[in-house]
């Protein structure tokens, strides 16, 4: 029996098995599934989507994204887009959430329709090899907030870091003041676990950062429940 064949008892107890490298590719064949998204890796042809949510300052508030013009934001995207592969600490990837039946704000080529309006973003960072820990995070444009979207699109992102990566452990980093967030955490199963006290100087004012985490046999209680 190889290390990742082990049953999911020994994988939660035993030493770090993390399924690295990861090549979000395979993503680009088979897109993650939801209700009512298509995860799939981000695309430099996202950006003017991006934008749209990139661009307001009720998103920047909880975001440690400076302000950036049309340009600037779209090579971001393109940076993003660019980092396709978790295999060294400090690798991450970005999936887009694009919402089924909702049409792009990009304009399509003649004679073709519009894509899947990308309402928001999800962030899987491998924290570290060593100890099989990745961290999480998401920005989901306001238009779109209320509807659950973000909750059904990190509930698949974790089924991925636990499920298919093996991850011992996810983290979610946020500002504290981000109430919508932390509720998300909340009712994905993950634990409050520190509030680190004016750890960042961002927008002119320390600001506080909430840690949250949950451990894989966490991840397998909960799934089991909802079986």
């Amino acid at each position: 029996m190889t290390v990742h064949e082990r049953p999911d008892d020994a994988a939660d107890a035993g030493p770090p098995a993390l399924r690295l490298p990861f090549d979000v590719a395979e993503l680009d064949r088979r897109p993650i599934r939801t209700e009512r998204l298509r995860l799939r890796p981000l695309a430099t042809a996202d950006a003017d989507d991006v934008w749209e949510y990139q661009s307001l300052p009720e998103v920047l508030r909880y975001i440690p994204w400076p302000e950036r013009d049309r340009d600037q934001a779209r090579e971001h995207t393109e940076t993003r887009a660019a980092s396709r592969r978790l295999a060294d600490d400090g690798d991450a990837v970005f999936l887009a959430m694009a919402l089924v039946g909702e049409p792009s704000t990009t304009d399509a080529a003649p004679g073709r329709p519009r894509e899947d309006r990308v309402v928001g973003d999800i962030m899987l960072r491998l924290a570290s090899s060593v100890h099989a820990r990745l961290e999480i995070g998401w920005v989901v444009h306001p238009d779109f907030h209320g509807r659950g979207l973000a909750a059904e699109a990190a509930a698949a992102t974790l089924d991925l870091a636990f499920g298919r990566l093996v991850a011992h452990r996810v983290v979610a980093h946020l500002d504290a003041r981000n109430a919508a967030s932390a509720r998300l955490c909340e009712r994905l199963g993950m634990r409050r676990e520190a509030t680190l006290v004016e750890e960042e100087w961002n927008d002119g004012e320390w600001q506080d950062t909430a840690s949250y985490g949950m451990l894989r046999r966490e991840w397998r209680a909960l799934r089991a429940g909802r079986a």
